[in-house]
């Protein structure tokens, strides 16, 4: 696989090597499978579909749609002609949509429901360079093609051109541009990161060689791949034969697992919080003997090392009593490994889900890297730590503390924002990440903060917060810490209730005074383990959520920080007012 440049090449040997299903999207509870043949017949056609309607080499087109078979196909469509898509997510404000569309310049727009394209800026088709719009499900204005009349349009092309496509497909090189793919943008307007299929091809191939699972095997995916983790993942499950089973929501997770019985998956430390919370949970409520050794078993497990994962005769029994039981009932029984990124993870829900028996480790990366950087190994995990380089890339630290990488991963640049680009990549092609981290004797990574976050208190005292941040969030009572302090004497925090879980645990109606007290029991564990310079002194209860809509998270659910504190500034101010 060392000679493959193109992404299209990368699927393609996949394809060739796959006698099974593809893929596989759960739509109105019903699963879709679509097999190698029929994949590969809907990707040429669309493909052929997409040249009739004028889309060429280094055009641009906008892919607005959850994860699904349809997803896929578009994007291969896509990259056969030397075309890039430009992923939208579902989650993404008008306003922002507008922004890309513009920034863009798409020829296209390929839309999957008419709640999604109700959602989308009503001039869309002023744009200058928008041509046509596609609905993946249907038509849900005058004009619009469906994604079958597409493909009849295609099939009709290649009868008349039977070598289109592998005309069009043999010109694609690895310099060519693959993706624009908009970051999520906490400081201001998206930037346009643009990936080319060499950045996707080396990025896949080394997280290949890394991943803890056997392949080929069914894996499960939720993650948004608008988001270039799961888009990654979805090159790397291709290129080697793994059924892909999508899913747009979470809420039947456990009966999802169940059907599908993955062998892996990426997620996001959150989901893991809940997992391990709601484990800890049913244990504590189950009465009896069964209670105490569930009870005992969950224990064990959160004081699991991972950097020495040679199990004891106890944790032996541990497993055939219990964590054998979790694995086969709500992990499906075949879960070898879950890949987490996105945010930190707490060391004691990663020391958790390694001692049931799932290997569970971190990656680090940004958009502009393809996106991985370093990624776990199963034999070498420490907590914390996001790993090692994967093949090929390079890290190092500045003397300030900011990590750099430099190698194949690193973008072309921001799309037409030279400026910006000059700013995060210098001239000797070490990229400026933005993060501040540290490297241990052995190569592993470990990120401290954002650079942009550490602030100072008025005592000359630097806080790094997400630290902070994560170990109160690894409580599932609080989805969101908020640390602050920038200019103040100590650090205060927003605090953003879970809304299911206080609605679970203290009932529709709870009481504040209640909820305040064991958010309080929360952050005095926390402030244990803390220097006295970073204890969180008082904080404001915030009970209703941040949403994207209301500015607070982006749509990868990161919080914009200077719309928290903009919103929040009269609380913010009387935390360190009052008495």
């Amino acid at each position: 696989m060392n000679s493959i440049s193109t992404v299209c090449e990368l699927v393609d040997f996949g394809l060739d090597h796959n006698p099974g299903i593809v893929a596989s999207t759960k739509r109105d509870g019903v699963w879709n499978d679509t097999d190698a043949t029929t994949f590969r017949a809907r990707m040429r056609a669309c493909a052929a579909g997409f040249h009739s309607l004028g889309v060429r080499s280094g055009d641009r087109v906008a892919l607005h749609a959850e994860n699904s078979t349809e997803w896929l196909i578009i994007d291969q469509a896509l990259l056969r002609l030397g075309a890039a898509s430009v992923p939208i997510y579902t989650t993404q404000p008008e306003g922002q949509i507008a922004y890309i569309v513009r920034d863009a310049g798409v020829c296209g727009y390929v839309v999957s429901t008419k709640e999604l394209y109700d959602g989308c800026p009503a001039d869309l088709m002023s744009n200058p360079d928008m041509q046509w719009i596609v609905g993946l499900f249907g038509q849900y204005t005058d004009g619009m093609l469906t994604m079958e009349e597409l493909i009849k349009r295609g099939d009709a092309q290649l009868s008349e051109t039977p070598d289109l496509l592998d005309q069009t497909t043999s010109a694609v090189s690895g310099e060519d541009l693959a993706t624009l793919c908009y970051t999520s943008g906490t400081t201001g307007d998206p930037k346009g990161v643009m990936l080319t299929h060499t950045n996707f091809t080396t990025n896949a191939i080394a997280v290949s060689e890394r991943l803890p699972f056997d392949v080929p095997a069914p894996v499960l995916s939720f993650l948004p791949m608008s988001h270039s983790l799961e888009r990654i993942a979805t090159f790397f499950y291709l290129s080697k034969s793994c059924p892909i089973y999508f899913i747009e929501t979470t809420d039947e997770l456990l009966q999802d697992l169940a059907h599908v019985k993955p062998a892996h998956m990426t997620t996001v430390p959150r989901l893991l919080e809940k997992v391990h919370a709601g484990m800890m949970a049913k244990a504590a409520a189950t009465k009896g003997i069964p209670g105490m050794i569930a009870r005992w078993a969950f224990g064990r497990a959160e004081q699991f090392d991972v950097e020495n994962p040679k199990p004891t005769l106890l944790d032996k029994l541990a497993d055939k009593l219990v964590y054998s039981k979790v694995r086969a009932e709500p992990f499906g029984g075949n879960l070898e490994a879950l890949t987490s990124g996105g945010a930190a993870l707490s060391p004691k829900v990663q020391a958790f889900i390694n001692g049931l028996g799932i290997c569970c480790g971190q990656g680090y990366g940004l958009t502009e890297t393809s996106p991985v950087i370093t990624l776990y190994e199963r034999d070498q995990m420490r907590p914390r730590s996001v790993g090692r380089t994967i093949r090929d890339v390079e890290v190092k630290i500045a003397e300030d503390g900011e990590i750099l990488t430099r190698g194949p991963h690193i973008m072309r640049g921001y799309y037409n924002n030279p400026e910006a680009t000059a700013e995060t990549i210098a001239e000797d092609g070490w990229l400026h990440t933005g993060d501040i981290g540290e490297l241990d004797k052995d190569g592993h990574l470990y990120i401290t903060d954002r650079k942009k976050q550490l602030f100072k208190l008025s005592t000359g005292k630097y806080i790094a917060p997400v630290p902070i941040e994560v170990a109160l969030a690894s409580n599932a009572l609080i989805e969101h810490a908020v640390v602050i302090g920038p200019e103040f004497k100590f650090c205060s925090a927003l605090i953003v209730t879970d809304a299911a879980y206080v609605e679970s645990s203290f009932g529709t109606d709870p009481d504040e005074d209640v909820l305040r007290a064991k958010v309080q029991d929360i952050i005095d564990q926390v402030n244990q383990t803390l220097p006295p310079h970073e204890q969180v002194k008082k904080f404001h209860l915030i009970t209703e959520p941040f949403t994207i809509d209301g500015g607070e998270l982006t749509p990868t659910l990161k919080v914009r920080r200077k719309n928290v504190f903009a919103r929040y500034e009269k609380e913010i101010k009387a935390l360190y007012t009052s008495s």
